[in-house]
């Protein structure tokens, strides 16, 4: 059976950028663009946007007044940075060996398999790449996920070549981050946005659209009755949601005025705050 991977393209829901308010703009532009290869699309003197061939995938927004990050408050947990391929994701893990980029773990998650790492301001960042759709599933039809160890050998055999930077094609597959419930998360992304619950872990939900495994998550890991952020805190600013449908969109930013959720746009990109703070811009 020939393998199929998910379409990102055919999700009503799926990430576009993210945005990161960082405290020292330079260090952090050359950590991403020499461990992961990014590419620099847009610059100014005060923000970077980073991507691959004309798509942007992160933005960084420079602020050396923001209060550091306290890896105990919500917002992120991690960045994920997806590859196309596996041979893809061992190309990356191989130059990473030779940079000599300190890992935090490796993970075989059943639908993806991943490896982490964080930014010098702590920002998480997961890179992976995702099985066939045809592994998600148990056989009452439910995504399956779990956190094991990696076979790193067994990925390397995969490799194919020398890492030659972020490929086209590459995307932010999801973004997971740090709230302070996770019954007021599903509450929100799922009813405010229509996510689909796509698995659940102790502390932890997954969201996803069209079937994909996650596009967000959240957790309280660390972050148990986490507040707001406080504002002009460094660390994630802002989420780029791409809605393929309009009348989607209008019923997401119905259900969000009817829940008394401030919105707000920028000529046609809506944007609204989770309960913790984090914005959500809906791009069409």
């Amino acid at each position: 059976m020939t393998d199929v991977f998910f379409n990102h393209a055919t999700a009503l829901l799926r990430i576009g950028r993210a945005r990161l308010r960082v405290r020292d703009l330079s260090r952090v532009s050359k950590f991403y663009q020499r461990v992961l290869g990014l590419a620099v699309i847009d610059q100014s003197a005060d923000a970077i946007t980073l991507g691959t061939g004309t798509v942007p995938l992160l933005e960084l927004s420079g602020d050396p007044s923001a209060t550091p990050r306290n890896p105990r408050d919500a917002g992120i947990f991690h960045t994920a940075f997806l590859l196309p391929t596996r041979a893809e994701l061992a190309c990356w893990l191989a130059y990473a060996d030779t940079l000599g980029v300190r890992l935090q773990g490796a993970s075989d998650h059943i639908v993806s398999e991943a490896i982490y790492l964080a930014d010098p301001e702590g920002n998480g960042i997961e890179v992976d790449s995702d099985r066939p759709v045809s592994h998600w599933r148990d056989t009452d039809g439910q995504i399956r996920m779990a956190t094991e160890p990696m076979n790193i050998p067994d990925l390397m055999r995969a490799r194919q070549g020398d890492w030659a930077g972020f490929p086209v094609g590459g995307t932010i597959g999801h973004v997971h981050l740090q709230v302070g419930d996770v019954g007021v998360a599903e509450n929100f992304y799922r009813d405010i946005f229509g996510f689909d619950i796509a698995s659940r872990y102790p502390g932890a939900s997954f969201f996803g659209s069209g079937g994909y495994h996650h596009h967000l998550a959240g957790n309280i890991w660390s972050s148990r009755r986490a507040e707001p952020r406080p504002e002009g805190a460094a660390g994630l600013d802002l989420i780029e949601i791409s809605v393929r449908d309009p009348d989607l969109r209008s019923a997401i930013l119905a259900s969000a005025v009817s829940a008394g959720i401030n919105v707000n746009h920028h000529g046609d990109t809506f944007v609204l705050p989770d309960p913790w703070g984090t914005v959500f811009a809906l791009k069409s």
